[in-house]
């Protein structure tokens, strides 16, 4: 046996464990570097990919190691005595061999692939060969199924009340904040809308990072019922409530890889829901040059293959195709993001009109689910109570309901304002860019780092008038945002108008 240590190195959604070289009671040689092995102790196993140790500042000979996801997962304490095994391969994989080499997998060997991912017994380099196989062939029976494995892995909520609805923008628009102003303003009215939301993994803000700034959302299952029972709504982290989670364990690996199909991310989208109990969904496709989706022809694709595997799975969806030629609202990351939104629900004349128009239009068509609602009124209806305050009201009792938030979201102190070099009007403003110069400036870890918008497409410019303003909290990422934006301005500006 060896003494249990816990290695303070974050090693995002894959379980690695640490071995001394020179370990006495396990020959690294016999084990392998890289390989998986499974540390258990009385009923409690992990799988972890083994990482080997010559350091002895680091490791002792007698220890074995495990980074923070792995030794939350085992559960055991500190110096317990653990015992270390090679841990077989999956039994799954064939499956993904099969898969590479071209052919279609039925749901139950899905079902197998998915339950080994998400019990970590694939490393990373295995899961991306899944992932880089399904995105160059992909049946709609296969999204299916595997939007039905991902379902089936993990929590499931279910609620004792109809209807139960939910709304989800497909991503790749900064600024894009219209949960946090739907979900109050669909509450208020009475509806269940038990909203669960991503972090960032490759943008400036995810919902729930945004959320974050106002409230904790790391709440559990059990918590989330008893919230939406209470004030009907929620804005939690999906991660932390535990649905559908080999897809956040895919999302960790697809993200850097740069594959997000519209197949991979039906299956994704669906789960999550199907996982949550929601009966009814809106979904949103920004359509536009720097966006996931280019051009109407492809989001109407993807609108189908959403409608068939809705209903295939019993849920009611729609879909409402948007503008995503430019960023929504003024401020893109978590900070000035929820400052956006608190202005939307607070009707204070600064709030950005395309995030308040947008929301409004989702929220609208969920109202219309609302069998006591006449038709057509759903629209109106989430005027009334975003105009009267009653999602204002809604959105501070969901706030009190989930706790204090446990982070800071001053905003950065370093601030540089990008200006227009010429006279003229913005023709075109780049998403991707945006993103990624709020992102190197530091958000969405630093709560108060990102861009602060002063134009939009349409705007007339002077030489000198501020595009927007960068916001850091470091000199490093300040640096860098700087640097980027000089270099590659995310604004095009069109000869003024005669």
């Amino acid at each position: 046996m060896l003494r249990l240590r816990r290695i303070g190195i974050d090693t995002y959604r894959e379980n690695v464990a640490y071995l001394a070289r020179s370990c006495p009671l396990y020959r690294a040689e016999s084990l392998q570097a890289l390989s998986k092995v499974e540390v258990s102790k009385n009923g409690r196993a992990v799988l972890a990919t083994l990482n080997i140790v010559d350091d002895g500042r680091i490791l002792g000979i007698d220890e074995l190691g495990l980074s923070e996801q792995a030794f939350h997962q085992l559960g055991l304490p500190e110096a317990a005595d653990v015992a270390v095994a090679q841990a077989a391969p999956p039994a799954s994989r064939d499956f993904i061999r099969d898969k590479v080499l071209g052919r279609a997998l039925s749901e139950a060997e899905l079902g197998a692939v998915v339950r080994d991912i998400a019990a970590n017994r694939y490393s990373k380099m295995e899961i991306a060969a899944f992932l880089i196989a399904s995105a160059g062939f992909l049946t709609i029976e296969e999204v299916l199924g595997l939007t039905r494995a991902m379902a089936a892995v993990g929590n499931r909520l279910t609620w004792d009340v109809s209807p139960v609805v939910d709304k989800h923008c497909i991503g790749g628009i900064p600024g894009n904040r219209t949960s946090m102003i739907v979900v109050p303003i669909v509450a208020a009215h009475g509806l269940y809308i038990p909203k669960t939301s991503s972090r960032a993994i490759t943008s400036p803000s995810g919902t729930a990072d945004t959320m974050e700034v106002l409230a904790r959302v790391d709440i559990s299952g059990d918590e989330m019922r008893d919230i939406v029972r209470r004030v009907h709504g929620c804005i939690a982290w999906g991660g932390h409530v535990n649905l559908s989670p080999a897809d956040d364990i895919l999302i960790s690996v697809e993200r850097p890889l740069g594959i997000d199909t519209r197949e991979q991310l039906v299956a994704s989208i669906i789960s999550k829901k199907l996982a949550a109990g929601s009966a009814h969904l809106i979904i949103d496709i920004p359509v536009g040059p720097t966006a996931k989706v280019r051009s109407h022809t492809d989001a109407i694709r993807m609108r189908k293959l959403f409608e068939y595997v809705g209903d295939q799975v019993g849920i009611r969806l729609e879909v409402a195709v948007t503008d995503g030629s430019q960023p929504v609202g003024n401020g893109i990351g978590p900070a000035l993001e929820a400052r956006d939104v608190m202005r939307v629900l607070e009707n204070d004349e600064r709030a950005p009109p395309d995030l308040r128009q947008r929301s409004l239009l989702l929220a609208g068509k969920l109202l219309e689910l609302d069998p006591n609602l006449r038709g057509g009124r759903g629209h109106q209806r989430a005027e009334e109570l975003l105009a009267g305050g009653e999602a204002l009201k809604t959105m501070h009792r969901i706030v009190e309901a989930q706790g204090a938030s446990p982070v800071s979201a001053a905003l950065g102190t370093l601030t540089r304002d990008i200006v227009a070099l010429a006279d003229g009007v913005v023709s075109d403003i780049d998403c991707y860019r945006i993103a990624r110069i709020a992102r190197l400036a530091g958000a969405p870890n630093d709560r108060g780092a990102g861009i602060d918008l002063f134009k939009k497409v349409g705007d007339p410019v002077r030489k000198g008038e501020a595009l927007y303003r960068i916001y850091a909290a470091g000199a490093t990422d300040f640096a860098f945002a700087s640097r980027f934006s000089d270099q590659d301005n995310a604004f095009r500006l069109s000869a003024p108008h005669a």
